[in-house]
């Protein structure tokens, strides 16, 4: 039971570190001794962008019920040459919830394709919302229809992931039969992009993957398992990439940062973070899941979407579970949109 405990645990941990990777170099760098200068110098590198107050839409009453928790949004982009402002799909959607009475995390990943109704816009999936109003509207898309307060976020795409697992010499990978049929057309794609030569994966089984190797990898879908094996994938690559950070020299951790926080989007201020640390080793990660918890494929005008089943429960679920609010009771708005899904779909309990 312990063992598998701790290897669960790590897995949870990973799953994060495809976006805030660069935290963890900072806090491997002060707990082997270097200074507080450091640190500011590292997050001062930061893509910093400000969001003002009434700019994320909150549906009425909810930043009340949500108080002692806070909640933020990471989104990782399939991103052409290193646009994260927006015109870019969110592939990867990470909830971090933070109960700062308990001092725990949950991790709650969104599916991409969910069905729901862009805030001011259509239903549609979840991921583009990113790529029509970049994060203001992604997180204004999060917080209208699974009744959150979101107001924070952080922004990275793939080419840092390449980056990140180049600088730590490859990650190993059991490639199977079946993955092995897709990765190299997803190689020839994540080279042109990234402008990475990368050779072809020629055989299955256990292999170093370079940082384009990786990538192309985290990104098959046509599998058995679709979308939900796919960040399965992603967590397998960063769990990797997180076992040999652990080992890295000061020397090295400090070129990793250099290369990647300013490739991080956020409207998290250096300050603000320098503020947590001292916090942070109390906190423990609680749990991890997919959201929504039922959903079921749905074709609409020939494009494959994810309707949740219904919206309306599974954002009940979602505050029972991750906000410890029994008997939670959606709003109005959340309500509204659940029928509509309902109305387009014919899905329901």
């Amino acid at each position: 039971m312990g063992n598998k405990g701790n290897k669960s645990k790590k897995k949870i941990v990973v799953r994060v570190i495809l976006i805030i990777l660069a935290i963890i170099i900072i806090l491997l760098g002060v707990s082997a001794g270097v200074g507080v200068w450091y640190v500011k110098d590292k997050l001062g590198k930061l893509n910093y962008v400000e969001i003002e107050e009434g700019e994320i839409s909150i549906n009425e009453g909810v930043a009340n019920k949500l108080n002692g928790y806070r909640t933020i949004a990471l989104f990782g982009v399939d991103s052409r040459g290193n646009e994260l402002v927006s015109g870019t799909r969110s592939d990867c959607i990470i909830l971090v919830t933070i109960d700062e009475k308990q001092k725990e995390v949950n991790l709650t990943s969104v599916y991409r394709d969910t069905y729901l109704e862009l805030t001011g816009r259509n239903l549609d999936k979840v991921t583009h919302a990113y790529s029509y109003g970049g994060a203001k509207l992604a997180i204004s898309t999060l917080n209208t229809n699974l009744d959150l307060n979101i107001t924070e976020f952080a922004t990275v795409n793939f080419d840092s992931v390449v980056d990140i697992v180049d600088a730590v010499g490859g990650v190993t990978i059991d490639i199977t039969e079946s993955e092995l049929k897709y990765i190299n057309s997803y190689i020839d794609e994540t080279s042109k992009v990234t402008k990475t030569n990368a050779s072809h994966v020629t055989k299955a089984g256990k292999q170093n993957l370079s940082g384009v190797q990786a990538v192309a990898y985290g990104r098959i879908r046509y599998t058995a398992g679709g979308d939900y094996k796919r960040t399965e994938r992603m967590r397998d690559v960063m769990m990797a990439v997180f076992s040999k950070v652990k080992s890295m020299s000061i020397s090295k951790l400090n070129k990793l940062a250099d290369t990647l926080l300013p490739k991080i989007y956020t409207n998290i201020e250096g300050g603000e973070i320098l503020s947590l640390l001292p916090q942070i080793a109390s906190y423990k990660i609680k749990d991890s899941t997919g959201w929504p918890y039922e959903t079921k494929g749905a074709t609409i005008g020939g494009v494959w979407y994810g309707p949740p089943i219904t919206l309306e429960s599974n954002v009940k679920k979602l505050h029972e579970e991750i906000y410890d609010q029994v008997d939670y009771e959606p709003s109005d708005k959340v309500k509204e949109i659940s029928q509509k899904i309902i109305n387009k779909t014919g899905y329901k309990k």
